[in-house]
């Protein structure tokens, strides 16, 4: 089996085991956004299992020293990806920032936590992709300072169109452990969700804004 479809299965499995990604149909989930969704990702969790989190902190450093070896540092969007930002920067012996969505409103006023000098590289760590705003405001962020940011990681991605564009046009390279695909097909294989139900789940991921409406 190639090593990325293990390893997308294998995170697939990770997240639905320890309930960091809920499905559930009947009741959906309401998002921030107002969006109606029958998933519900929470990555957070894999935190709470060492054996998962060092999967995934392995996993994210292989991506790196395969694709980008020589990179200065590490960041972390704030706040789902620090701690595994820390860990994969640790791991690699590298100087590690966050990033906030915004700038804070008083003291210094930063952004970015953390010391970068111009010209430095740049991986980005994230949790979670969905419409990729937050993300690439993190990516905007570094580059304003004079990153040169090489690629995102992310532990899971939704893939919608909205973000595969919105990464196209910001030219950022993302590497991902897992996506919505395997997800559904991991939880159709252990009886998570069934057969019936997976025809409208996989309508929700192309037109999530009008789903359940």
């Amino acid at each position: 089996m190639d090593y990325k479809i293990e390893t997308a299965r294998k995170t697939a499995e990770s997240l639905l085991k320890i309930q960091a990604v809920k499905l559930n149909k009947k009741e959906p989930f309401t998002w921030a956004s107002g969006w109606k969704s029958p998933i519900y990702c929470d990555n957070r969790k894999t935190l709470s299992f060492p054996s998962i989190r060092t999967y995934i902190r392995q996993e994210f450093v292989k991506i790196i020293n395969d694709l980008y070896p020589d990179v200065d540092v590490i960041a972390g969007v704030a706040t789902g990806a620090i701690a595994n930002g820390v860990l994969v920067a640790q791991d690699l012996g590298k100087p590690f920032v966050y990033v906030r969505t915004d700038k804070k409103s008083h003291g210094m006023k930063n952004q970015i936590e953390g010391v970068v000098s111009e010209g430095q590289s740049v991986v980005v760590i994230e949790d979670l992709i969905s419409t990729g705003g937050s993300s690439l405001k993190a990516v905007e962020a570094l580059r304003d300072a004079g990153c040169i940011v090489k690629g995102m990681v992310a532990i899971f991605t939704y893939g919608f169109n909205v973000a595969e564009e919105a990464f196209d046009e910001s030219k950022v390279k993302l590497h991902t452990l897992t996506d919505y695909n395997t997800l559904i097909q991991i939880a159709l294989e252990s009886q998570y969700i069934q057969e019936s139900e997976v025809d409208s789940i996989k309508e929700w991921r192309l037109a999530p804004d009008k789903w359940g409406i």
